[in-house]
């Protein structure tokens, strides 16, 4: 028997709904590999950098701050040019950039320079992540946000496995400049690569099948909404307060909704966290530890690598465990970790407990950070989102400025790295109780 009528119309649908967005998220993904591996290549060349210039902690830690400061500055202003102009010459621009001044960071002559070029640098990458979250915005329906936020989240994690060894041989090889000469490379080329393969809208781009578009935007309509997804979690919907929130609509409506300032004020927590954990573990390795420079840059990447999964995890569970809810594994992420942060401070010197503690540390911060970038996109609409998340990255990056400069004054003090795991755990149980006063929204 041939298959009924309604399949048979359904066929030809089926067939040509192409899958662009995909390799769009691909080279997402291979783009924020790069930034995160321009901005966090620093951690594993402070060892050297102290060594030629003498530095204390504090001053190393200015060192990996000062990108923050300038990342923080340009996402708002980011925001709002990305909602006018779109994100494929800005994005262009910026990868171009901060792979200039990524060279740059080689030729420098004194700690000072340092400081300046690591400001230039955050300054310029700003731009970047608004443009990446804005496009999976554009690109994705609502049920596969965090899914497609969690693989782009994953190159934040792949980039810290890779670079601790690479940089680490690079260094040892050539010299810590040469991190930089060759980390800048592969930036110059996605540059060109972004600009030829991506468009801000899906609609824009000639890859894109009528099919592919309409289930991208399906979503934004409330007659394609799908019941069975909303249905209800019992006890869980009662704790994360899921319910209608009203959409912002209007850009005085982002700046005033505490909804966006309090996942901005977690994400702060989460990023002081996660950006003074990837500046400080390779010198906790080498000066608490006693391990080579060699095995700190094999046992610094375990982090990521549980970061790696988490990440991944996280955005598929978002998306089909709780059906798009994203306060769950954004509450899992500041509870288990800071309970991790305690589990490092008592693990013995035994390289592989400590590279287990690590990586668990790693997969529990990162279960929930996709959840933060897909959050904003519940109570927004298109054209908000990109000053929603550009607010959110502003005032959460700010704690990757903070965090590494306070992190070393202490070990000035202290020299007692517990006691900054310490400061890592209350931060995040600090991030805990916010992430319980957030309305969770229904999604269409």
């Amino acid at each position: 028997m041939g298959l009924p009528e309604s399949k048979l119309n359904a066929v030809p649908a089926l067939k040509k709904r192409s899958g662009y967005r995909w390799v769009v998220l691909g080279i997402i993904f291979l783009v924020y590999l790069v930034c995160m591996a321009d901005r966090t290549n620093i951690g594993v060349v402070l060892p050297f950098i102290k060594e030629d210039f003498s530095l204390n902690n504090f001053q190393a830690g200015a060192i990996a701050s000062f990108f923050f400061l300038g990342y923080a500055i340009t996402q708002i202003p980011a925001g709002f040019m990305l909602g006018k102009k779109g994100s494929r010459g800005i994005a262009t621009v910026a990868i171009l950039a901060f792979s200039v001044m990524t060279f740059l960071l080689g030729t420098v002559k004194s700690a000072t320079a340092l400081v300046l070029m690591r400001l230039g640098l955050g300054i310029t990458e700003g731009p970047a992540p608004v443009s990446m979250t804005s496009t999976i915005n554009q690109w994705f329906p609502a049920r596969e946000k965090a899914t497609a936020t969690g693989v782009y989240i994953a190159s934040t994690q792949l980039a810290p496995i890779i670079v601790p060894i690479l940089a680490t041989w690079i260094a040892i090889e050539f010299g810590w400049r040469y991190v930089f000469f060759f980390f800048a490379i592969p930036g110059i080329i996605l540059a060109v690569v972004w600009y030829l393969f991506v468009r801000s809208k899906p609609e824009e781009s000639p890859n894109v099948s009528q099919a592919e578009l309409e289930y991208i935007r399906q979503s934004e309509t409330a007659s394609d909404v799908n019941v069975g997804e909303q249905k209800s979690l019992g006890w869980i919907d009662k704790v994360i307060r899921y319910q209608k929130v009203q959409p912002l609509t209007t850009f005085k409506s982002v700046f005033t909704s505490w909804n966006i300032l309090g996942n901005t004020l977690t994400y702060f927590f989460m990023n002081s966290v996660n950006y003074g954990l990837l500046t400080w573990v390779p010198m906790y390795l080498v000066n608490e530890k006693g391990y080579s420079l060699m095995k700190m840059g094999i046992l610094a990447s375990t982090p990521a690598i549980g970061g790696l999964v988490g990440a991944i995890l996280g955005g598929i569970i978002s998306d089909k465990v709780f059906l798009k809810r994203r306060k769950p594994t954004m509450i899992m992420t500041a509870f288990f970790a800071a309970i991790m942060m305690f589990v490092v401070t008592n693990i013995p010197n035994n390289g592989v407990l400590i590279a287990i503690c690590l990586g668990l540390a790693g997969f529990f911060l990162n279960i929930g950070w996709p959840a933060f970038t897909a959050y904003p996109m519940g109570l927004t609409n298109r054209d908000t989102y990109p000053v929603a998340i550009a607010t959110v990255n502003s005032g959460g990056n700010l704690g990757g400025f903070f965090s590494p400069m306070i992190v070393g004054a202490m070990l000035d003090a202290t020299g007692n790295y517990n006691l900054a795991f310490g400061f890592f755990g209350v931060l995040l149980i600090l991030g805990f109780v916010v992430i319980l006063t957030l309305k969770e929204p229904v999604q269409n």
